[in-house]
């Protein structure tokens, strides 16, 4: 996972969701990646919360990153930090093989082992639920798909729409094919002419779509936070939920804190332990 201050109080809620649904908590280690301005204070915050955490951070610079960030259709999708899943292969040890990829603003309600024990078969480098029904033409520009030789990316992929916020990684087999090279050879072509609005996504999209390991959708009950323009409220999905994932605008913590609670931020609530205001009154809204 990431961290900043902005989403702290997030990141918080999902660690202890995780936690607190764990068949096994001593076996969950946690790799937490920040930058340099906040390291020292949001790693004390982690330990103070959870004294007994298996957990390492890794500090970026995010200057390294920001020169190949384009403008997106939300500032928060613009952060450096936003595009460090695509780094993590670089940033974390090369012992590490295979990851759990989360966001911040997720929390899970079943165990996060049995999302680990996730198989990537015939060489896959990720797992993520897939959304084939989505418009997945929309995730890129009218330019892109003008374009005879960019639209031919594509060809002969079934590729369909995928939440990056949770992924299942084989980091090996990301460093061997060297998938991080590819996605910045997009980024580099986007400062250049643009070819989509929707922040890291797109570059997952462009290299890996159509060649995903499945997931249940159970692991991603994302767009709970609405659009990423109104941030209206929503409901789940049908089906069986194991992580609920407020992607999109609105956020529970922002609008707990509001006053402005959709009835689904209801269910984030008791895993706030960074609250600022009463839990009964974030229930009640």
């Amino acid at each position: 996972m990431t961290l900043d201050a902005a989403y702290l109080r997030g990141s918080v809620a999902a660690v202890y969701s995780i936690l607190q649904h764990s068949s096994c908590p001593d076996n969950i280690h946690f790799h937490f990646i920040t930058t340099t301005a906040t390291a020292s204070d949001l790693r004390r915050t982690i330990a103070a919360t959870f004294p007994y955490l298996n957990f390492e951070t890794y500090v970026v610079n995010p200057d390294s990153i920001a020169s190949l960030v384009s403008n997106s259709i939300r500032l928060a999708l613009d952060s450096p930090l936003n595009y460090a899943r695509i780094y993590l292969p670089q940033i974390l040890p090369e012992s590490i093989s295979k990851v759990v990829y989360l966001d911040s603003d997720l929390i899970l309600v079943d165990d996060v082992a049995d999302l680990a024990a996730t198989e990537l078969e015939n060489g896959a480098v990720l797992a993520a639920p897939e959304y084939c029904n989505a418009n997945f033409t929309a995730y890129f520009t009218p330019s892109f798909w003008a374009n005879p030789t960019l639209s031919m990316t594509f060809a002969g992929r079934k590729a369909c729409y995928f939440n990056t916020g949770v992924m299942v990684i084989d980091l090996r087999r990301w460093r061997a094919g060297d998938y991080t090279r590819r996605m910045e050879e997009w980024m580099e072509l986007q400062k250049r002419m643009r070819i989509y609005e929707l922040g890291s996504l797109p570059p997952f999209l462009l290299v890996f779509a159509g060649e995903v390991a499945p997931v249940d959708h159970r692991w991603n009950q994302h767009g709970l936070g609405g659009d990423n323009y109104r941030g209206l409220c929503r409901q789940l999905h049908p089906g069986r939920v194991s992580l609920l994932h407020w992607s999109g605008k609105g956020k529970p913590w922002a609008r707990i804190e509001a006053g402005q609670g959709c009835p689904l931020d209801a269910l984030w609530a008791p895993y706030d332990l960074l609250e600022t205001t009463s839990k009964e009154n974030a229930i009640d809204t």
